[in-house]
Order: structure tokens, then C-alpha cells, then sequence
């Protein structure tokens, strides 16, 4: 068995919640509409960026809600963000095709065009989760994208697993690099959370997940 093979046989298989079909739905006024947008996270080339962590996004937006100015548009925002995922694309190309999904069906459903705009800012501020100072809005949903950082250590395994095998077309040896980066950019970090809240409830937790998959991040002998 392969390094790749022995990561994605950490993945699990999760069903989509029943709840999610009955919030979007009520959240976009539309059970069509809701339906086709919580579909495109069953897509089977995802692997992390699933129904599953829809879900997880979606329970911190919930517990950061009371920080938000427009806690609609900050909900919206989050079934948005990973509405179009494509590993294969270039650096924040996902982000602008879900933010533009995200204008083009929100004003079908006639949505404000405030809340139109402001949830295309936030799923676009998803490419790179640095909200602007006194951001609220932009500091709940980030926080609550990169909670996962912040998990339990079997979680961010799994999560670690996942991630690796979404970018199953890149060899061994880019990954390792690229990823390396990546982990390295959020543990230097000064501050990994924007909101006290979740800094409080995350960051110790988020600084040793971190940390422990640096350390992993090298070839594995398939031999072994």
C-alpha cells in the first residue's frame, strides 16, 4: 500500500445530515435551490471539502453568530464558500466562481442586494481567511473556516488525510513541499483566529495540530 493509500484509507465516508437539507431550505426560501447547493458538497472528487465540514463551518458560524453584523449574509456566505471546488484550479479561482454562483442564484432567489454583496466578499475573503481590522462579519466566517485547525487531534488527522488525498494529481514530492508551506504560513502566524472567542476556544489546539503535521510531512517509505 502506497503513502497516498494508507492517507485516504483514514477517510471516512459521512452521510449528509438531514438537518442541512432543512436549513438550507429555509435559509434560501427555496427547497430546490437549497437542494442543488448542499448536492455540489457530495461531489466525489471531495474528500475534506464535504457535507461534513459544511457542517462544522456551519456550527461555528452558529456559535460566533452573536460577533456578526449580518449573520444572514455570514450563514449564506458559508454554504457558499466551497459551493465550486476544484483542486486542479489556480490559487482563489474556486472562491470567485462560488462567490459569482453565489450572486447569480442569491439574486434569483431575490436576495437583497446588500446581502448579495456582502456574501460575495466573504466567500471571496475564504481564499485567504485575513479579515481587515473590525471586520465582523469577515472575522466569523475565517474563524469558523479554519476551525478545523483547532480540532481534536483525530480530526485533524482525518482532515490532514483528506486534504492530501483531494490533491491526489500532485506527486509526492510537490505535495510535501507545497503543503509544508501552507502549515508553515498559518503556524507563523501571529494571531490564527480573528475573533477573542475562537482564539480562546482554538489556538492552543490549532498551534500543537499544527506542529504535529510539519513533523509528518515527509515521504513515507511504501516498504514499510
Amino acid at each position: 500500500m502506497g503513502a497516498l493509500d494508507r492517507q485516504t484509507a483514514l477517510v471516512p465516508v459521512v452521510p449528509v445530515p438531514s438537518v442541512l437539507v432543512r436549513r438550507v431550505a429555509d435559509l434560501t426560501g427555496s427547497p430546490t435551490a437549497g437542494a442543488a447547493l448542499l448536492a455540489r458538497y457530495g461531489e466525489k472528487h471531495r474528500r475534506y471539502h464535504t457535507a461534513e465540514h459544511l457542517a462544522e463551518v456551519l456550527g461555528w458560524v452558529d456559535t460566533l453568530a452573536d460577533l456578526a453584523e449580518d449573520p444572514v449574509a455570514v450563514e449564506l456566505a458559508a454554504w457558499y464558500h466551497d459551493a465550486i471546488y476544484d483542486p486542479t484550479a489556480g490559487a482563489g479561482e474556486s472562491e470567485r466562481r462560488s462567490a459569482a454562483l453565489a450572486v447569480a442564484e442569491l439574486r434569483l432567489l431575490a436576495q437583497p442586494e446588500s446581502t448579495i454583496a456582502e456574501v460575495e466578499r466573504l466567500v471571496l475573503l475564504t481564499a485567504g481567511h485575513e479579515p481587515e481590522p473590525g471586520d465582523a462579519d469577515g472575522a466569523v466566517l475565517a474563524d469558523a473556516d479554519l476551525a478545523i485547525l483547532g480540532a481534536d487531534p483525530q480530526r485533524y488527522a482525518r482532515y490532514a488525510a483528506a486534504v492530501r488525498a483531494e490533491y491526489a494529481h500532485v506527486p509526492d514530492e510537490a505535495w510535501f513541499a507545497g503543503r509544508a508551506a501552507v502549515v508553515r504560513h498559518f503556524a507563523e502566524r501571529t494571531r490564527l483566529y480573528a475573533t477573542d472567542r475562537a482564539h480562546s476556544l482554538l489556538d492552543a489546539a490549532a498551534r500543537r495540530n499544527l506542529r504535529w503535521e510539519l513533523d509528518t510531512l515527509r515521504p513515507i517509505d511504501p516498504s514499510a
